[in-house]
């Protein structure tokens, strides 16, 4: 009898499973054609770079040359030595002009071009030498582009619209996992988890420009840069990166949207970079607490920290304390959205926005320009906090946030916002705090305490708080890499 019940339960739970994948009236999976169509425009792509190592600098306490007088004569010469290195990851082939072939890719794949070679693997196994035609490390998208002996058919991966993807919506993920184990061009299958996934960490240089696919389709190191496909055999998105404690897939992966890529890939052809409009401000997420401080209808748009001098901003009459709800007649929802909307937005043509200034809502009329070299565009109310590595927004005593919350303190330096996943989130210290004194050391104002953050290197600060309870804290904060 136990027999009979544990066949009936594997029974079921094989029909459940069969019950949800799609099939077609012959009984074939619909995603076998689709399949077909693509995967040959997938490659393998290899970089192989010189890295150094060694040397007495690599061996000294914190690679400090004060050390190396310390170290007997043979080791204070050692020179350091070279070996090589090899990354490896996958792309797809996506335009064909005559016998240039272009490969979509992600920057962190071949990143390491300039110290050395890129070797592109097509799916008949020939091996052509890759020259990048640009990076963008922003996105994390790169194009590399090969030259075929004769100009021969090749298969390509059409870039479709992720505009209108949706949650659920199915998909296929084409990669060379472990591409040292061999397993070219594997082919998983999933689900879109969730779109518009932004304010994500990949190691320490995160794309700046986030708007991630979440997909369950398995995704592993090595498939970067391989395309993600819908059921009409269009590319929606590149994968990326993945979420895991282990290393490999969990069901958590991330692709960059085709329509980034579009725009991306085509301004590295046409211009070498890609060209992004510029505004001038610093801008912010709008919070639960920031809402009810503005007396806003929503938690959405974003609020303007700060508006550079002779800039796009300035000039079109936006002031710091706005909230942005409308740029260019799209809704603004977050800080991501912002971002990218304004940085793929016409520059030199006049845009529309709508503001929330003092209660009331205004419009105003900007017109962008293109984005300056190290411009602060890229910045926000969060980056620009990360020389101090410890996730705090602070204003002097008498600032606006004082006096729209009645704080009254002689000196001190009032906590006006807490970064997520910073190393003061984990303190329990809140915005409407005030800091009296960093280390043992008063702070009077936003200058002390910038100075003493610009100059600090301890790796844990003791802060001396006020909370806004009315209680006294000392409070370690260890700070960030």
């Amino acid at each position: 009898m136990k027999k009979i019940i544990f066949i009936l339960m594997i029974t079921l739970l094989t029909l459940n499973v069969f019950a949800n994948r799609p099939l077609e009236q012959n009984g074939k999976s619909p995603f076998v054609q689709v399949v077909k169509n693509i995967r040959e425009s997938v490659v393998n792509v290899t970089v192989e770079y010189d890295v150094q190592y060694g040397g007495l600098s690599s061996q000294l306490p914190f690679n400090d040359e004060f050390f190396k007088f310390f170290f007997p004569d043979p080791y204070r010469n050692r020179e350091p030595q070279t070996r090589k290195s090899v990354s490896m990851g996958s792309g797809f082939i996506f335009r064909k002009d005559n016998k240039d072939v272009y490969i979509l890719t992600n920057n962190h794949v071949v990143e390491h071009s300039k110290e050395g070679e890129i070797t592109v693997t097509l799916a008949d196994k020939a091996k052509y030498t890759a020259d990048v035609v640009g990076l963008d490390s922003e996105t994390d998208l790169a194009v590399i582009k090969i030259v075929l002996d004769k100009d021969m058919g090749v298969v390509i991966g059409q870039l479709g619209n992720s505009d209108e993807i949706e949650i659920a919506d199915w998909v296929i993920a084409i990669g060379n996992p472990f591409g040292q184990l061999g397993l070219e061009r594997t082919v998983t299958v999933g689900v879109i988890s969730a779109t518009g996934r932004a304010n994500l960490r990949f190691g320490k240089e995160s794309p700046i420009y986030q708007d991630y696919i979440q997909t369950d389709a398995a995704i592993n190191p090595g498939n970067s840069g391989g395309p993600l496909v819908n059921l009409g055999g269009k590319v929606i998105g590149v994968n990326a990166a993945i979420t895991s404690t282990s290393g490999g897939n969990v069901g958590i992966g991330f692709a960059i949207p085709a329509n980034i890529a579009k725009k991306v890939s085509n301004d590295l052809i046409n211009y070498g970079k890609v060209r992004r409009a510029y505004m001038g401000i610093l801008p912010q997420d709008i919070t639960a607490e920031i809402q009810k401080s503005f007396d806003l209808d929503e938690v959405k748009g974003v609020l303007v920290a700060k508006v550079e001098e002779n800039t796009p901003a300035e000039k079109a009459g936006l002031k710091r304390g706005d909230v942005i709800i409308q740029f260019d007649g799209k809704e603004i929802p977050n800080m991501a959205k912002f971002r990218l909307i304004v940085a793929n937005s016409e520059i030199e043509k006049n845009i529309p926005l709508a503001i929330v200034r003092d209660k009331k809502k205004q419009y105003l009329i900007m017109k962008l320009i293109e984005k300056p070299e190290n411009s602060t565009e890229l910045k926000n109310a969060e980056t620009e906090n990360k020389r101090e590595n410890i996730g705090l927004e602070v204003e002097d005593i008498d600032g606006e946030f004082s006096q729209r919350y009645n704080i009254n303190e002689k000196s001190g330096v009032i906590i006006t916002r807490v970064y997520p996943n910073s190393p003061a989130s984990d303190t329990g210290i809140q915005p409407g705090d005030i800091i009296l004194e960093i280390d043992r050391k008063v702070i009077k104002s936003v200058k002390d305490y910038k100075k003493y953050m610009d100059n600090n290197n301890n790796e844990t600060l003791l802060l001396y708080v006020k909370k806004r309870s009315g209680g006294y804290l000392y409070i370690p904060v260890k700070m960030a890499g």
